[in-house]
């Protein structure tokens, strides 16, 4: 039986940390936190069975084996990359490009769409769910909600309100947080360690996801209490799929930002929608902690 291939997001990552030799670096230019770029490196040389990098104090070095493997990977992506665009052939007229992880299309942008689609009848929405930040990736979108710090995100993004973390949990899953299975979304600064000390709880993550998306999924199968996003959380809490496990909301260091072409004028309309949809949907029993 053939041997599986890593992810492309491995790869992605490994191809601009070495470009750059740094992960913060690299997480910068690809809109992912450093972390995540250093645990998908690491998943990459588990998986190959070799170092691809030297970790130092001040930076990386590549390894002769990582010097063997940028050029390829690099000429991979970009193979992908063209190929793709060579499909990209939706028709331009009245079409809004909107990019977004999947996340946050299912859990904010879909159940809030309505309004929008009823006082825009005669423009198209198309949606892209894999985010490629570059300039050229930023042409093709008329709106972008990006993951990460305001460093990250860099000038002209929003911070999208609330964007704190809270514990949510399916209304059928009873008993105290702390005896409940926990959900922890990896490649995130902030997740259960942080928000136990915080609240002075001892808890432990038994299920690991790589995104808020997922989390929330298992927790409306009642596997777990997922700490995610408020923006995330506030339509799932609204139509009661979901319910606050405990009131206390932790800051974050990272949050969704909202960018949107300044020469499309619906562009700036739909950032204004989005930003009234979620100042109508409040939260109860809000307690920062």
């Amino acid at each position: 039986m053939a041997k599986a291939l890593p992810p492309l997001a491995w790869f992605r990552a490994f191809e601009a940390a070495a470009r750059r030799l740094s992960f913060t670096a690299a997480a910068e230019e690809i809109g992912m936190t450093q972390s995540a770029v250093s645990q998908h490196v690491k998943a990459l040389e588990t998986s190959l069975g070799t170092a691809l990098f030297v970790r130092r104090p001040r930076g990386l070095t590549l390894t002769d084996d990582g010097r063997k493997l940028l050029p390829q990977v690099g000429s991979a992506l970009e193979t992908l990359t063209q190929a793709a665009r060579a499909f990209d052939q939706l028709p331009k007229r009245n079409i809004l490009t909107v990019a977004a992880s999947v996340s946050v299309t299912q859990w904010v942008l879909s159940p809030l769409l309505g309004g929008f689609l009823a006082h825009h009848p005669d423009i198209r929405l198309r949606f892209l769910s894999t985010i490629w930040p570059d300039e050229a990736y930023r042409v093709r979108a008329n709106v972008e909600i990006r993951f990460g710090s305001q460093k990250q995100v860099g000038a002209g993004g929003r911070l999208l309100e609330p964007s704190g973390l809270v514990a949510l949990k399916a209304p059928q899953l009873l008993g105290p947080l702390e005896e409940l299975p926990l959900i922890e979304s990896v490649g995130i600064s902030d997740g259960w360690a942080a928000w136990g000390t915080a609240v002075g709880l001892d808890v432990a993550p038994r299920i690991f996801v790589d995104n808020y998306g997922a989390a929330l999924n298992f927790a409306v199968q009642g596997h777990g209490v997922a700490l995610v996003s408020e923006v995330l959380a506030q339509p799932a809490l609204q139509t009661g799929v979901l319910v606050r496990a405990h009131e206390a909301v932790l800051p974050s260091k990272e949050g969704y930002y909202l960018w949107h072409d300044p020469s499309t004028p619906v562009a700036a309309e739909f950032c204004d929608w989005i930003l009234q949809a979620l100042a109508g949907c409040p939260e109860e029993g809000a307690g920062a902690v």
